[in-house]
């Protein structure tokens, strides 16, 4: 994860690399957030490509690919990159799964503050894929507490398993009915990452009592259900937002 002042030594670095015949890729990210997120994508990649065959990488051969292209052009392009013909590729994030080239060992990725962690995990996945060392530069501007601490989660974890459990940790899973989309979830007791033992083994636990009497609502159960509750409150007694 490199800061503006580290540009100009990132793209010499993707040059040394380009010059011993590996390749590498830019991506892009939206511009915005608004209707036409697809065109905003392709707009932001297109011009990018264009700056870069004109300044950093004039001595390159630089392609384009985005979800907007035809077939036939982003066809050309994914043949153009793993032929080696084609020595950048700036793209969206278009190219998080299903290409493979061994080649290429240097991903730039524009905006790394705006993607999810599974997604960053997904993009560095593109190199790395051969025998040569690969790296991942992330430009990004953390102003918020929370994209640096997501940034500093990809920067340090390559397990993509323990980088799931932090992205829970941080955004939360959401609600089902209600209106939060994101957040820590809210529980009397209990804190993400810290209890997740703990509540998996609850989990277990309550899902096994379901299984034995079929719900958590059987008579047998009052005395458990009860006790519970006066030590941890009820969470039916909770409000229900409008």
């Amino acid at each position: 994860m490199v800061g503006e002042e580290k540009r100009a030594g990132a793209y010499e670095f993707i040059r040394e690399r380009l010059r011993e015949g590996r390749q590498a890729y830019v991506v892009c990210p939206l511009v915005e957030q608004r209707a036409g997120r697809a065109k905003l994508e392709a707009k932001a990649a297109a011009e990018e490509a264009e700056r870069l065959r004109a300044g950093e990488f004039r001595d390159f051969e630089v392609g384009l690919l985005h979800g907007q292209m035809a077939a036939r052009q982003k066809q050309a392009a994914m043949k153009g990159f793993a032929s080696q013909t084609i020595d950048v590729l700036v793209a969206t994030s278009v190219i998080e799964v299903g290409i493979d080239v061994a080649n290429a060992t240097v991903i730039l990725v524009e905006g790394a503050e705006r993607y999810g962690l599974s997604q960053l995990h997904q993009l560095r996945g593109r190199v790395g894929r051969g025998a040569h060392p690969s790296h991942c530069i992330l430009f990004a501007d953390a102003g918020s507490e929370l994209a640096r601490r997501r940034l500093d989660a990809i920067a340090a974890e390559r397990d993509g398993f323990k980088l799931a459990e932090v992205d829970l940790a941080l955004r939360g899973e959401g609600e089902i009915l209600g209106t939060r989309q994101h957040g820590l979830p809210r529980f009397a007791v209990a804190e993400f990452p810290e209890d997740v033992g703990v509540l998996t083994e609850a989990r277990r636990e309550v899902i096994a009592l379901v299984e034995r009497h079929g719900s958590l609502e059987a008579p047998e159960l009052g005395p458990l259900l009860d006790a519970a509750r006066r030590r941890f409150g009820d969470e039916r007694a909770e409000p229900i937002a409008a």
